[in-house]
């Protein structure tokens, strides 16, 4: 039951960084007013967020090499709630960036370790499973988190919701304090890949990364396309986000389901099903009904392959599983950032339709690295139980 409690704090976690990393969004205009500057300067409070990740999750990751993970993800939730709450009370623009900066910076080592450190407290039979509910959280962020947190910016000012993401911080602290095992480096077969492999992990990151680009091409785009090209009315946009919000919950609950032997395979369908989804939303955004299908179809998609790529890099992580995810998820930001800046090109342009059409094209691409990533035998047989957790007490 502890290694089950821990798991669940975990996945609090994740909620809580994405919630934190994308929160500034819906506050735009509030932000702006109390700091005296610019809505496009506290959007830059998210691409520089971005960024930093992107260019500190493999030189801090590996800096922390042999730390103990329980000890670090302690730390690190600990440090993001202290920017969080400096957050709230910074009195100008350059405070509130450098406060940002720090949590950024806590979040890219995070990425790194948390899904190793989930891994090690359950027996390989139990893993895939245990990081779908790991992943459920950052999956509730976009859908609950951030729009909970703009109501609660907007009716009780700016600072509200960033003090109450704090406080969800200390808690999960506390809790992983209490209760986390503290593993000893190199104690844990969840450190290295099960089926270590650097081809198909460089493929792998490859594919992530090119995967990503086209899913957030789409996604940048996806409030004019809707509007736009579809033709649904502005306040029924944030419904449609909705349905590819609850969609993105259950590809992740769908992913822990799934044999991790069949890791690679089910990336290489996930690819394609996502090509497939954005060329129905380009050929079909003058239906509705359609094109809210495929966003859907797309929200899904992308949120099981967090789950799968989890569960590929534990069995073909080359080195250490941590520097493994370190690299997966620079992968991911990376595309992330080209995405949305492909998507803010395509809309400068004017052709929000055509924008569907450009991320499925790129999906595309990653379809060669991704049908090279067949899985080989799975990991040993073993209960499906958690680790028993008793020894570090």
């Amino acid at each position: 039951m502890r290694a089950w409690a821990v798991l669940v704090a975990l996945s609090a976690s994740t909620f809580f960084y994405v919630t934190l990393e994308t929160l500034p969004i819906g506050l735009l205009p509030e932000i702006a007013e109390n700091l005296g500057t610019t809505t496009s300067a506290v959007g830059l409070l998210v691409t520089a967020y971005g960024l930093m990740v992107v260019a500190a999750t493999i030189p801090l990751t590996r800096l922390t090499t042999g730390w103990r993970r329980g000890r670090l993800l302690v730390a690190l939730l600990l440090v993001s709630t202290v920017a969080t709450v400096l957050s709230a009370f910074a009195p100008a623009y350059p405070a509130l960036l450098a406060a940002r900066v720090v949590t950024a910076l806590s979040q890219a080592l995070f990425w790194a370790v948390v899904t190793p450190a989930a891994a090690a407290m359950f027996r390989p039979a139990m893993r895939g499973r245990a990081i779908s509910i790991l992943y459920g959280g950052s999956s509730t962020g976009p859908l609950l988190g951030v729009p909970a947190g703009t109501w609660l910016g907007q009716q009780f000012g700016w600072q509200a919701p960033f003090l109450a993401l704090a406080a969800l911080g200390l808690a999960i602290s506390a809790v992983l304090v209490t209760l986390m095992p503290d593993i000893a480096p190199g104690s844990s077969d969840a450190e290295r890949g099960w089926a270590p492999d650097a081809r198909r992990y460089r493929r792998l990151v490859i594919a992530v990364a090119v995967m990503v680009t086209g899913a957030f091409t789409a996604f940048t785009c996806i409030s004019p396309f809707l509007t736009g090209a579809t033709g649904i009315s502005v306040p029924a946009v944030g419904a449609v986000l909705l349905v590819r919000g609850v969609a993105g919950l259950a590809g992740v609950i769908v992913a822990g389901f799934l044999p991790a032997r069949h890791a690679g395979r089910t990336m290489a369908v996930l690819v394609g099903v996502q090509a497939l989804a954005l060329a129905v939303q380009f050929a079909g955004s003058g239906v509705p009904a359609i094109a809210i299908t495929a966003v859907a179809v797309s929200g899904f998609v992308l949120s099981a392959m967090t789950a799968v790529l989890a569960v590929m890099v534990l069995e073909v992580a080359p080195g250490s599983t941590d520097m493994a995810a370190a690299g997966s998820s620079t992968a991911f930001n990376v595309g992330i950032t080209a995405g949305a800046l492909i998507g803010s090109q395509v809309l400068a342009g004017g052709g929000v339709r055509s924008s569907a059409l450009l991320a499925a094209a790129i999906t595309v691409v990653a379809l060669l690295p991704a049908l090279q990533l067949k899985s080989g035998i799975g990991p040993r047989s073993e209960p499906e139980r958690p680790l028993g957790i008793s020894h570090s007490s």
